[in-house]
């Protein structure tokens, strides 16, 4: 079987070369020779395969079919003697006792969610339970819902309590997209596509321009909550967070609700949970007052309500809000925030 007029190559007998020299290869350095010189990108049969475009149409796809099964067969010919050597250095390596089969395999490290994220969806599984669904938004957001919507104007005074971090593009001599300060305006995004009854809590990433402390981080995970129905009132409201205080924290927790402030409730409420570490007592934890703060919450506010295309006069509506560092540091005796971020693995494996 000849190759070509002008340069003849015997495939045959370049195959009985190939298999005689794959045969006479004792050790991996000369099997790798071998295929550089036969299967090589500058090999014979790679020589062989880039001059059949000067053959007949006919001849070329013979030879070349022959050709490449020919190159098929080698390169499972080496497999084997490769998997051949390497399996004869395992067994002289065993029988020569540097290798000790009787030790235990070495496992691989297995990773495990952030602490953070396990509080989290500790907290978003309490309140699935209690018949919330989930929803979730943007993390980059426009004026209008993260402040507008909630009842702060461009004026209006508690916009300074959110140092907020603004996206560098102006529009019309302002500042339209900023990091979300809270999760809110995804309270109010659901609001605008969701007719109630409405059950939800929202998850997410927040950020402020805080300077930052054992107590406050630039970037916290906050969780918000809203119900909106016919009938809801304030005793909604704490039955729902006393039965999540409960579950989260323990049965024999003692809950506390006072009046507080928050611009898109009325009223507003803060919650706490009587101190764990010193029952009540007063202890640095709870700062000598028996109470630790865990969330803030109250009423929705009739005018968001009607903003949303809602009947203030026939639904009311109930919403809360916590972030998940403060929950997990509290759960885990933990004194400064920072530690959560520091990616330091000594204190993150020991969740």
């Amino acid at each position: 079987m000849r190759y070509m007029a002008a340069e003849t190559i015997d495939l045959e007998e370049f195959a009985a070369k190939a298999r005689a020299g794959l045969d006479a290869a004792t050790d991996e350095a000369a099997l790798e020779s071998w295929r550089v010189a036969h299967l090589g990108r500058k090999g014979t049969l790679t020589s062989v395969l880039r001059k059949l475009g000067s053959l007949e149409m006919d001849e070329r796809r013979r030879i070349g079919g022959e050709a490449n099964k020919l190159k098929n067969e080698l390169e499972a010919a080496l497999k084997a003697k490769l998997s051949d050597l390497h399996g004869q250095r395992i067994a002289t390596t065993i029988q020569e006792g540097q290798i000790d089969v009787t030790l235990p395999g070495r496992s691989k490290r297995v990773g495990r969610l952030h602490p953070i994220t396990q509080t989290v969806r500790q907290i978003v599984d309490i309140f699935v339970s209690l018949g919330f669904s989930v929803a979730e938004g943007p993390e980059v957001e426009t004026d209008y819902y993260n402040f507008e919507a909630l009842l702060l104007g461009r004026d209006h005074p508690a916009r300074d309590m959110q140092d907020t971090l603004y996206i560098d593009f102006v529009r019309d001599g302002v500042y339209p997209f900023m990091m979300r300060t809270h999760t809110s305006p995804n309270q109010v995004r659901f609001m605008e596509k969701h007719q109630p009854p409405i059950r939800v809590v929202v998850p997410g990433k927040c950020y402020r321009n805080e300077a930052t402390d054992p107590t406050h981080e630039w970037m916290i995970t906050q969780i918000e909550v809203l119900a909106v129905d016919e009938g809801i009132s304030l005793a909604d409201l704490k039955g729902t967070l006393f039965e999540f205080a409960k579950r989260m924290f323990g049965q024999e927790r003692k809950v506390r609700f006072r009046c507080d402030y928050f611009p898109y409730v009325e009223p507003g409420v803060d919650m706490a949970i009587d101190c764990f570490l010193c029952n009540g007592k007063g202890c640095r934890t709870c700062h000598q007052e028996g109470w630790i703060e865990i969330m803030g919450a109250g009423m929705v506010h009739p005018k968001i309500l009607t903003n949303m295309g809602y009947d203030a006069d026939r639904v009311t509506g109930f919403a809360a809000g916590m972030g998940a560092e403060r929950i997990a540091l509290l759960l885990h005796g933990i004194e400064d925030i920072r530690r959560f971020y520091q990616n330091d693995l000594r204190f993150l494996e020991q969740f």
